[in-house]
């Protein structure tokens, strides 16, 4: 039982990065590949204000672990907004070089910074979530945790998707000279669509580090991020449901290999060309994805 809710409870992680990647690739039409980076940055927060801002909270026990979210939120929100002022000064494959030249300074940062990150060695002994006095330590109330914050941050976004901001984001991906004509600035909405997303996107990075307790820099490579925008390219951008499909592909497939009984030294072969064969096909019969709506150029 334990086995499948650890399915679920990455499927729950996955969902709240696509989502919130979601927002700058299917919204603005932006491609990031720097997903990994704001997630990791969240992780990497959170854990170093549980692990070593302890004494902080001594007063208030029983909502470290709120207070730390919201902190890694605030932290990973202010590092996107840094960042996106002069990655959101170019477009297309410009934009695409600048966050992945992010992507690899901040994995650069995490891996040699020993006195702060503890370089590859990572950080262990990340505390279980401990609400109100609520200590979650079962598989099963985690994920009913990472369900409640699927709620809540879904909910913010959903809402941001239907909203006049989530309209003006499409119209400059359609069209931006044309929004723009009318006066919706591009910069602006943009920068408040990367720092939206890149903040959230520090949720699942706390639910995963107080998770599994331990993170490394290996866990937020460039690997990670192309793994990200694969997953929401595969499902599809720019609505509610692309998401979630890609992230359910991409999380029941590789089990699937295993309980058809394939090799461990030949599953990973066959996943990752697997992948890439059905990318291409959709590149060709597809391309915005089984259930996206956005069209890239």
């Amino acid at each position: 039982m334990d086995y499948y809710i650890q399915i679920l409870i990455m499927i729950g992680i996955y969902s709240l990065i696509a989502y919130a990647l979601n927002l700058t690739m299917g919204f603005c039409g932006l491609l990031n590949l720097a997903p990994a980076a704001f997630y990791g940055i969240g992780a990497y927060a959170f854990a170093l204000i549980m692990v070593k801002g302890k004494t902080l909270f001594s007063n208030v026990p029983g909502i470290s672990f709120l207070i730390s979210i919201l902190l890694a939120v605030a932290v990973t929100g202010l590092i996107a907004f840094l960042s996106g002022f002069p990655a959101l000064r170019f477009r297309k494959d410009s934009f695409v070089l600048v966050t992945l030249g992010f992507q690899v300074i901040v994995f650069i940062v995490l891996y040699n910074w020993m006195s702060f990150t503890n370089g590859p060695h990572g950080i262990s002994g990340i505390p279980r979530p401990n609400i109100f006095g609520w200590q979650i330590n079962e598989s099963w109330e985690y994920l009913v945790l990472i369900a409640l914050l699927n709620a809540i941050v879904l909910s913010i976004l959903f809402f941001l998707y239907q909203s006049p901001f989530g309209l003006s984001l499409k119209a400059l991906r359609d069209n931006e000279v044309g929004a723009r004509s009318i006066g919706i600035s591009s910069g602006k909405q943009f920068l408040r669509a990367f720092t939206i997303g890149g903040a959230l996107m520090a949720v699942p990075g706390a639910m995963f580090a107080c998770f599994v307790t331990y993170i490394s820099p290996i866990s937020f490579d460039l690997q990670e991020s192309i793994f990200h925008v694969v997953i929401l390219s595969l499902g599809g951008t720019g609505n509610r449901k692309g998401p979630i499909i890609g992230v359910l592909f991409m999380v029941i497939f590789p089990e699937i290999l295993i309980v058809i009984g394939l090799p461990d030294t030949i599953a990973p072969n066959v996943r990752q060309m697997t992948y890439g064969a059905i990318l291409v096909v959709l590149m060709f019969l597809r391309p915005q994805g089984i259930w996206g709506e956005f069209k890239p150029k």
